[in-house]
């Protein structure tokens, strides 16, 4: 049976330059005239992510299904501690998406680039002979969310561009690997292009790379809207709780503040505190306790628009601390998309980009004020707005731009690779 590994077996204390000897500098010279130079634009991707394919849907996930309709993806998720000799588990979850999950034994799980002493020679073989692999992915973008396996693997594939995706501060999360922003710098320093969840990241990384766009959270109109037909069933698990209801569904994790959820079960005991997500980095026994708290655990993706319709109130009721500092929550224009009325802490980029369509509070009592005001007498007007905010934001734009970035960049790339 595998079981997630520890992010903090990722603990090396290496300094990094230029990878493999000059092979890591923005992709391999080799490749100059491959893939993007010829005209292709079905150029294959191979992307790192630490989130798993199968867990919280999310933004690796909404791009790369995205870019799969046009681009062979390979996905390759950090290891899991698994019986047996290091190998590699290769299935294809999505269409035209290939993934690889490698599997090692716990006394070999040392860190990111023992990982990658053992996996690459593995891979390689399987882009060599494994039968969804072989062919498909010559000459590729080679693709970073964590710049954790980075200097192991960067330079490796032939890649004719680097990207970096930095969707969160890794380095603020809690069991963050102590070299994580060396590691970062390196995958910055070897990027085309560093795309950000938010602008609060954008301010940040600008400072340290020339290419660097802001891509914030989009939504899938389509999908979310479901939540304003009236056909649409709410599920048993919800619709089971008293209302009101007020709902939050995402992980649940360091960046809740769960004082906050306690106090909002005490203030409304009438009330159903919804919250659907699995546990990450958090002690259940630490959860409040209160009876009409329900957490409901994992959901499917394609389940959330229903659980959203039996929400009164949407909540983002995040905790203000390191952890959050940098994100831009996907689930806000979700919830627009739903129809539903949001109440959020102030997060930094919901407060720059959401306001007034989020009521945002400033303390646990606004907060709950907030959340009273928004069930008693939600805005029709705002939530109209909401809705149109949504679908002005839709993924299919945000990804085709992103594309767009990742071509240019790359064009841009080839005339320096090819004077050097």
């Amino acid at each position: 049976m595998s079981k997630e590994r520890d992010a903090s077996a990722n603990d090396s204390t290496a300094t990094f330059t230029d990878g493999h000897g000059n092979g890591a500098s923005n992709a391999a010279s080799a490749a100059v005239s491959g893939a993007l130079n010829d005209g292709r634009d079905d150029f294959p991707i191979i992307v790192h992510c630490h989130l798993r394919w199968d867990f919280v849907w999310q933004r690796p996930q909404q791009i790369f299904s995205r870019l799969a309709k046009k681009h062979p993806i390979l996905f390759i998720e950090d290891p899991v501690i698994a019986e047996g000799e290091p190998h590699l588990a290769i299935d294809e979850p999505y269409p035209n998406l290939v993934r690889i999950v490698p599997q090692i034994p716990q006394h070999l799980a040392v860190n990111a680039d023992k990982d990658a002493e053992i996996f690459l020679p593995q891979i390689r073989q399987a882009l060599r002979t494994h039968p969804r692999l072989v062919g498909r992915f010559d000459q590729p973008v080679h693709w970073f969310y964590s710049p954790m396996p980075a200097p192991g693997y960067m330079g490796q594939f032939g890649a004719v561009g680097v990207v970096y995706d930095c969707m969160d501060e890794l380095a603020n999360f809690r069991f963050a690997p102590a070299d994580i922003a060396d590691r970062e710098r390196f995958v910055m320093s070897n990027a085309d292009v560093v795309f950000t969840g938010g602008y609060q990241l954008f301010d940040s990384k600008s400072k340290l790379h020339d290419n660097v766009h802001v891509y914030g959270c989009g939504v899938d109109v389509e999908h979310y809207s479901q939540a304003r037909n009236p056909a649409t069933k709410i599920p048993d698990a919800v619709a089971a709780t008293p209302g009101p209801r007020f709902g939050y569904f995402g992980v649940i994790d360091e960046r809740l503040d769960y004082e906050l959820i306690s106090a909002l079960a005490d203030r409304f005991p009438e009330a159903s505190i919804v919250m659907a997500g699995p546990l990450a980095k958090v002690d259940p026994n630490d959860l409040p306790k209160q009876s009409n708290i329900h957490w409901l655990g994992q959901q499917r993706y394609e389940d959330l628009p229903a659980i959203v319709k039996g929400f009164d109130v949407c909540l983002m009721p995040f905790a203000l601390n390191e952890a959050t500092k940098y994100i831009n929550p996907t689930k806000t224009l979700e919830y627009m998309a739903g129809g539903k009325p949001i109440v959020s802490t102030a997060v930094a980029d919901v407060v720059r980009n959401f306001v007034p369509l989020v009521d945002v509070a400033y303390s646990q009592a606004e907060f709950l004020d907030a959340v009273e005001r928004a069930w008693r007498k939600p805005n029709a007007d705002l939530l109209a707005q909401g809705v149109q905010r949504a679908e002005d934001s839709s993924w299919d734009s945000t990804v085709e731009s992103m594309r767009n970035d990742v071509q240019q960049a790359v064009w841009n790339a080839v005339p320096k690779q090819a004077a050097a």
